[in-house]
């Protein structure tokens, strides 16, 4: 099974919030055997979303690849003023380029959900990515994760919670599974 975990922030820094949890799930996929890519905004030099008139910029024919070809999704994002980031968001717009595919945009593609913030809004953020999930066709898994930032490192190891961490592991479980009775609805 191949894995896209979609790191939706522009920080590169490998201690972020966002990179560590990218880290953390790509471990816990490649320990169960999963074929894992990450990609993030970042490094993909995704333009602003504007219909081309000409031929599709190459980043985005990469992107939208990648977002095609894998299986599941694991979409993670900060809290961005009740949303996910502008550039996250961008980044989906761009899968209207499969729009004229047999199977367009993320159609049967199971996508997992999380979210942090400082406060207790981050379901804002997951309601946010499952709208548009949603609307290009995803199934989303329903088990997400959002987080207080406040309660998700262990104060003394400045690991991930235990708390935490059996939250991401069961998303990693219930992705893997979801997977196989997702083939067995889609094939009935």
């Amino acid at each position: 099974m191949n894995v896209l975990i979609f790191n939706g922030t522009m920080d590169s820094s490998p201690y972020t919030t966002a990179n560590r949890l990218t880290g953390y799930f790509e471990e816990q996929f490649r320990q169960k055997g999963f074929s894992t890519e990450v990609f993030s905004p970042v490094g993909g030099h995704i333009p602003f979303f504007e219909y081309p008139k000409g031929e599709i910029p190459e980043p985005v024919k990469k992107m939208c690849d990648a977002f095609c070809k894998a299986d599941v999704h694991v979409w993670l994002t900060p809290l961005y003023h009740g949303s996910m980031t502008g550039v996250m968001k961008n980044t989906l717009d761009w899968l209207e380029m499969t729009s004229k595919l047999s199977n367009p945009y993320l159609t049967g593609k199971v996508v997992a959900l999380v979210c942090w913030g400082d406060g207790s809004q981050a379901m804002q953020g997951i309601n946010a990515m499952d709208s548009v999930a949603k609307a290009l066709r995803a199934w989303v898994l329903p088990f997400s994760v959002p987080i207080m930032k406040e309660h998700l490192y262990d104060q003394e190891t400045k690991e991930f919670s235990t708390h935490y961490r059996n939250k991401f592991d069961r998303l990693v479980s219930l992705l893997g599974d979801s997977r196989i009775g997702h083939k067995q609805v889609v094939n009935m």
